[in-house]
């Protein structure tokens, strides 16, 4: 087993800044046509330009492209390779304006949603787990999925925060190596992994997919930045918010068992299918490892934050 952790760990735009109105939000213009995938009211869009307050402009992808891509956000992932090409030379012909509050998950109905547990070494430490040998994996059911600035429902008194990298696969399949684990790969995107500690304990032994798993307990994106762009895939600032204080931050180079070494055992096992999602672990920081416990309430509000990628903002309500 031991051999098998170190095999798959060791194995593994250009922006332009301006101002936009008077409220002197900066945005970032997505000059060099970098895949900025987004699910934009229900439609698959390419997103052109953001503010820092998440709001931008994204061109449609069904209407750019003359139906060449479909409006269904789920369609486009199987056709990646031919999308980034078509995302380089789109231009902003067309772009709408967006708010936050009208994005939806890049990856709306994943076949298969993936959680990696203590796949980081300061997390596994301060829960006093030992550190895993292969991942440690559970599922997510796909009726978690919340939008990314989706509200929070908390409704237990044991609901906790999870920041963490998220993968969503392109083309799949099965038995995919590490050295062509990024293929496989369509983009990168911030997530929150909220959970029910009690839930998640509450038979023995401990099985963690309910807990996991309770309506908008799975919000991720804003919107997908194609893998490939990202020069630094392997080693990006993670951090989080909770009502304006920092809670968790790292870099995701601290992974036990990284993105490639992730997509290759998961493929060993299973197919991974176009769309799918892989929720890639978190870090130290969490409310339930904290002395005295924290956990989330009502009025509570989540900024997750991936450096380079984007920001997720989740309010917690009441029932």
């Amino acid at each position: 087993m031991a051999s098998l952790a170190t095999s798959l760990t060791h194995n593994s735009n250009r922006n332009l800044a301006m101002t936009a109105s008077s409220t002197d939000r900066v945005a970032s213009v997505n000059e060099a046509n970098r895949l900025q995938f987004a699910n934009l009211r229900g439609r698959a869009s390419l997103v052109v330009a953001n503010a820092q307050d998440g709001s931008g402009t994204a061109v449609d992808v069904e209407r750019a492209s003359n139906g060449e891509f479909s409006s269904d956000p789920m369609a486009c992932f199987g056709k990646w390779s031919a999308l980034r090409d078509f995302a380089a030379r789109i231009g902003d012909a067309g772009a709408v304006k967006f708010s936050p509050a009208e994005l939806a998950a890049p990856s709306p109905r994943p076949a298969q949603i993936f959680g990696i547990g203590l796949n980081y070494r300061e997390h596994a430490n301060e829960t006093g787990a030992p550190i895993p040998e292969t991942p440690l994996t559970f599922t997510k059911f796909p009726s978690s999925v919340n939008t990314p600035h989706g509200e929070i429902v908390v409704d237990v008194p044991t609901a906790d925060w999870e920041v963490e990298l998220v993968v969503v696969i392109g083309i799949g399949g099965r038995n995919i190596s590490l050295a062509h684990a990024w293929d496989a790969v369509a983009g990168l995107c911030v997530g929150q992994d909220v959970s029910d500690r009690l839930l998640q304990r509450a038979t023995q032994p401990p099985q963690f997919s309910l807990g996991k798993s309770r309506r908008g307990y799975s919000p991720f994106g804003p919107w997908l930045v194609d893998a490939r762009s990202i020069a630094n895939r392997d080693s990006l600032t993670m951090h989080c918010s909770l009502d304006g204080g920092e809670v968790q931050r790292t870099n995701t180079d601290d992974l036990i068992f990284p993105v490639p070494a992730l997509v290759a055992y998961l493929s060993a096992i299973v197919e991974l299918l176009p769309g799918d999602v892989i929720y890639t672990g978190t870090p130290s920081g969490v409310g339930g490892a904290r002395k005295p416990p924290r956990f989330l309430a009502p009025g509570n509000t989540l900024v997750s934050t991936i450096d380079g990628i984007g920001s997720i903002t989740n309010r917690c309500v009441g029932a």
